[in-house]
């Protein structure tokens, strides 16, 4: 072993065990206490890191040109204070610590509607969904709920805290996991067989893997994966967000399914676009800090 894969494994130990530090930490204390100090440190960051605070802010000045630098170097902030609730509610999820159930307000409303789409839609979905709000409880109610998926991730640049940490977590009610990288046939097997796939839609994707659509205004590839699935398939997409409610509380948006097909490139764009309206409405909950339009 070189020298530089020892300190990426002495690196990647540091942080696993500085995580395992604050899983404990959010297990004894406060839950009041826990968000105030991530809050903290996530707004510390955004001033230290003027690459993710610029990436930010130009991503927000360009979707929402009206807006003023205040209004925009507010929001930004926003960005990372949501950010810093969802920190704080994984780390509750992970010790066990937070009751799904219990925040998100119209949760009989949404199983009748997910009662109702299974009973219509009985050849297996996609559920896309975004980096919005916290989208782990989104995922994580729905297998609690007799609605399991593979879940599409990317592969997280630790392994310990990927295998000890993050994959439990995901897979505490019963839904599976795949990673982004080589994921197609997986998908495929899942949806082939009648059982249900999760995607986060709005990530960076190379021009090989997703078409050109149009989101905020500007050109982006999405991936196609979505589109060529319902194609080949005939599954049923389900857009489903969770929104957070100003008093910390969530509620559960399951849209109607979309069912346009034919075109690749219009099926995807109308999967971007319901995802762009949903952002629109909440700003503050989408991950404003990734480069989603890098070139």
């Amino acid at each position: 072993m070189n020298n530089n894969n020892k300190r990426d494994t002495v690196g990647n130990w540091i942080a696993y065990g500085s995580l395992r530090a604050f899983i404990i930490f959010s297990s004894i204390l406060p839950k009041s206490f826990i968000y105030a100090v991530m809050k903290m440190l996530t707004l510390a960051f955004y001033h230290v890191s003027s690459r993710r605070q610029k990436i930010t802010i130009d991503n927000l000045t360009q979707a929402f040109p009206s807006k003023s630098k205040d209004e925009i170097e507010k929001l930004s902030k926003d960005v990372f204070v949501e950010l810093s609730k969802t920190i704080s509610e994984i780390l509750f999820m992970v010790s066990k610590k937070f009751d799904i159930d219990e925040v998100i307000v119209n949760k009989n409303e949404a199983l009748e509607k997910l009662k109702t789409l299974k009973d219509k839609h009985k050849n297996g979905w996609i559920v896309i969904t975004a980096h919005f709000s916290n989208w782990e409880i989104a995922a994580q109610f729905l297998a609690k709920h007799d609605c399991p998926m593979l879940a599409i991730g990317r592969e997280g640049d630790n392994r310990l805290i990927d295998k000890n940490i993050t994959l439990p977590l995901r897979q505490m009610y019963g839904n599976s996991t795949a990673y982004k990288k080589n994921a197609a046939m997986s998908i495929f097997k899942t949806l082939k067989r009648g059982d249900n796939v999760g995607v986060l839609i709005d990530q960076k994707t190379s021009e090989s893997e997703g078409v050109q659509t149009k989101f905020f205004g500007r050109d982006v590839y999405t991936t196609a994966v979505v589109a060529l699935m319902r194609e080949k398939l005939d599954v049923t997409v389900v857009p489903i967000f969770l929104v957070r409610m100003k008093d910390g509380n969530y509620k559960l948006i399951v849209k109607d399914p979309i069912m346009e097909s034919g075109d690749i490139s219009k099926m995807t764009q109308s999967y971007s676009d319901v995802m762009e309206s949903i952002i629109r409405e909440y700003p503050e909950q989408w991950f404003w800090m990734h480069n989603r339009w890098k070139k």
